[in-house]
């Protein structure tokens, strides 16, 4: 008989392993070469303010979520659209608006005038974008992209593009109440009554101007989520395949 001490085996544990699905790449953003035509560089440099903050769903890969963009990328998504030429368009039209409406009037007539409200419509423009991309976005850890649906009827489309005023993304691509749409529309305009002498103060102006500006985001996110079939039935010149060699979510690699 022997002596020799039995031998334990070790206990077997269930082990469980974790793997964790890899993010995905939105699909390459529509770029000024992507169009060919009479109106190229119009559509393009419209094309590329609006397609630079909207990505697709991953709809070919379930379960799949978008790649979240970095603290670099947030602030590279303010600082391009912020010198984006439809950016220098819009803060001349509406400084036009001002000074044919005398709004602001301390900042006078002619040139002069012109260009303090231009100097004061552009600092709308950016701030609004740095509010709204770049500080509550890191702040909450929010996407600030608009997620394109793309598919199924209009109305289920329209609905979803409204909803991007209240629902957002996380960037890890859960949802999220938009504390960058309201807080950000917030700051602006609170901003914007320290350098535009004309404003009414209060509360209820300011609500009004808040109320404004969110109807207006509501409206140019129905404009990104229906942009594809607008474009094709409007027959603008554009490809259907953009081209290679840009950055989904910042817009063209040089």
């Amino acid at each position: 008989m022997s002596n020799a001490p039995a031998q334990t085996v070790p206990e077997q544990k269930e082990t469980t392993s974790s793997v964790a699905v890899p993010c995905v790449q939105p699909e390459p953003m529509v770029t000024m070469a992507d169009y060919v035509g009479p109106f190229q560089k119009t559509i393009g440099l419209f094309t590329r303010q609006l397609e630079r903050t909207s990505v697709h769903l991953p709809h070919y890969k379930p379960g799949a979520i978008l790649c979240s963009l970095e603290l670099k990328d947030k602030f590279l998504l303010f600082v391009r659209g912020s010198y984006d030429p439809v950016i220098f368009l819009t803060a001349g039209f509406n400084a036009g608006i001002d000074q044919a409406d005398a709004n602001d009037p301390t900042f006078g007539h002619g040139m002069s005038g012109y260009g303090k409200r231009f100097a004061a419509d552009y600092a709308d423009q950016a701030s609004f974008r740095f509010f709204k991309e770049f500080a509550y976005p890191t702040v909450f850890g929010e996407d600030p992209r608009y997620y394109r649906l793309g598919t199924g009827n209009g109305g289920k489309r329209f609905v979803h593009a409204i909803e991007h005023a209240f629902v957002a993304h996380t960037d890890h691509g859960n949802q999220m109440f938009n504390f960058s749409e309201w807080l950000g529309t917030v700051s602006a305009v609170s901003l914007s009554n320290m350098y535009h002498p004309g404003n009414q103060r209060g509360f209820a102006p300011s609500a009004e101007g808040v109320g404004y500006d969110v109807l207006g985001d509501m409206g140019f996110d129905v404009v990104r989520e229906f942009w594809p079939e607008i474009a094709h039935g409007l027959k603008l010149p554009f490809r259907t395949t953009p081209i290679s060699g840009s950055d989904p979510a910042l817009g063209p690699t040089k």
